[in-house]
Formats: C-alpha cells, structure tokens, sequence
C-alpha cells in the first residue's frame, strides 16, 4: 500500500512541476486548487489558513498554530478545518528536489453536502477538537487528489469532474481517521459549528474592539466555556486570535499598499502606535519599518514571492 502511494506521489510531483514553471503560489483552473513550487529554503510565513486540504509531493513543511508545531511530509496531509492564523516554514527544498505541494481550499457548505448526499452519520458532540491536524495518506484520498490533479492535463473536463472528484476527495477524508473532526465543524449545534462561527464574527469585525459577552451570545456559551473551547479549537484565545488578524493585516498593508506604521495601525484597529509597534516586533521579530525593509531585500534578491509561502 505504501508502495502504491509513494508511487503515487512521485507522478503527483511531476504533475505539480510541469505545471508550475517557476518558484511560487500558482493558481490552476480548477477552483480552490493551488499548486506550490520552491527550489530553496523559504522565510517563515505568516497567514491566514481557510479550511484547506494541503497535500506534499516533495520536500518538507512545517506549520505552528499558535504555540503547536505540525510537520507534514509526503506520506501525511494537512487539514485546516476553520479559518487559522498560523506560520508555516519550508524546511526541506532544494534546486535539483524543490518543494512541491497543492492545496485545496473548501467550504463548510461542501462538506455538509458531502456528508448529506453520502448519509454519513456525523452526531453533533459537546467537546471540541483542534482545527488544523496531520494525518497519514491512505490510498483512496491519494488516487483521488491525483485524479483531481491529472485534470489540469485535460482542462475541457474540468468543469463537469472536477466538482465530482473534490466531492471525492471530501469524501475520502470524512470516512478517515479524522473525518468526525472534519465532520463536526459543519454540524449546526456541535461546540466546533459554535466556534466557527465566533471565528466568521472575529474574522469579520477584526478591527473592532472585542467584546466576548457578544461574542459568547454568539456562541450561545457562558464566558469560560467559551474561553475553553474557543482555544481547544485554534489553540489561542480570542484576544490573542483577533491580534494575529490584525497584525497580519496591518504587515499587508505595509507591504502592498506602503502605508505608514501609525496609519497601518489605525486601520487595522489599534489606537496607540507604540502598542501596535511593540506587538508586531513581538511577532514578526523587528519594528515595522525594518520588518518591511527586510522582507523587501528578500524579495530583490530572490524575485520571488515565495517567502510568503503556502
């Protein structure tokens, strides 16, 4: 079985490298799938994970979800259940065996119609699992990511198969080992359903003050129930979660648009710059000013984005 997988994975990479002619995040034609290509090591790169499928070729990544380290090769795949600030770093790549990965972004409407239309019997539970895991790849999920994959080759088909086989891919992963944790974020009145929507709430008003009473009503949890679960999920509380959007944020606009620090900090919710200014030296390692100026001499140097990673 192992044999057929790695044999697998071998034509999965050759696929990923024809169809990625340089270093980078590549969008393909088929919707929610990315290809990603690195020859070198890359800078450590902070993001915000959607609820995604992500699959390793070749090389070798790993993913922090606050203070949780998750290393995911080509014998493992990597879920992401809920939108989660995380940092994520290549660790093995290199010119002659670059990095080679995809990724598949889903919604939690896929999989609850996956789950109706197969009758998989997902019960809502009281308890909590965390939002991002690894899991080992299994032969039926590995044929059909390569299916999936295969029909970047025949792009007529794309519109009709593709659809059916992402449904398969989903599949695959809710009758796997950790498809009750997958199930469980789109089951209306599970705790996960709950903080998945606190997540959509934060997400959506990040650069307003935090107020957990409402964000409790919104669980429909007391306070510490929701402090509890909200950090079994994402591994952070909700202050510390809405930070990292921020932040994250604010280091977009930096970057993209060239606003200035204080007007950075402004926009993304923050009314004390030398507060914004010592958070983000906190999590990026430097003041904004020479994070940015760093990130740029990367970027000349390499002419490639892909310190930003994925």
């Amino acid at each position: 079985m192992m044999e057929d997988i790695l044999k697998q994975q071998r034509e999965l990479a050759e696929l990923i490298q024809r169809h990625s002619v340089d270093d980078g995040v590549h969008e393909t034609p088929i919707p929610s799938l990315n290809i990603i290509q690195c020859s070198r090591l890359a800078e450590p790169s902070h993001r915000v994970f959607k609820p995604c499928f992500c699959v390793i070729a070749q090389g070798l990544k790993e993913v922090f979800l606050a203070q949780e380290r998750f290393e995911y090769g080509p014998t493992d795949y990597l879920i992401a259940s809920v939108d989660l600030p995380v940092v994520g770093k290549i660790i093995k790549a290199a010119p002659e065996l670059p990095y080679l990965s995809i990724k598949l972004e889903f919604t939690h409407s896929q999989i609850l119609e996956v789950i109706n239309e197969a009758n998989l019997i997902i019960t809502p539970k009281d308890y909590t699992n965390r939002a991002l895991f690894v899991g080992q790849m299994e032969t039926s999920l590995m044929d059909a990511t390569l299916r999936l994959v295969k029909l970047l080759d025949r792009t007529n088909d794309i519109p009709f198969l593709a659809p059916l086989i992402t449904k398969e891919v989903l599949y695959a992963l809710l009758k796997g080992p950790y498809g009750v944790n997958l199930g469980q974020i789109a089951m209306e009145g599970s705790n996960n359903y709950r903080i998945m929507e606190t997540i959509e709430h934060i997400t959506r008003y990040f650069d307003q003050p935090l107020r957990i009473e409402e964000l409790a009503e919104t669980a429909n949890m007391s306070i510490p129930s929701l402090h509890r679960n909200f950090k079994q999920v994402t591994g952070m509380s909700p202050i510390q979660f809405q930070k990292q959007l921020r932040l994250q944020e604010a280091r977009r606009l930096l970057l993209s648009e060239s606003a200035e620090a204080a007007e950075a900090a402004f926009r993304v919710g923050y009314e004390s710059a030398s507060q914004f200014s010592r958070e983000y030296s906190r999590m990026f390692g430097a003041p904004p000013k020479l994070d940015i100026k760093q990130i740029k001499e990367i970027y000349d140097s390499s002419k490639s984005m892909v310190f930003l990673g994925d």
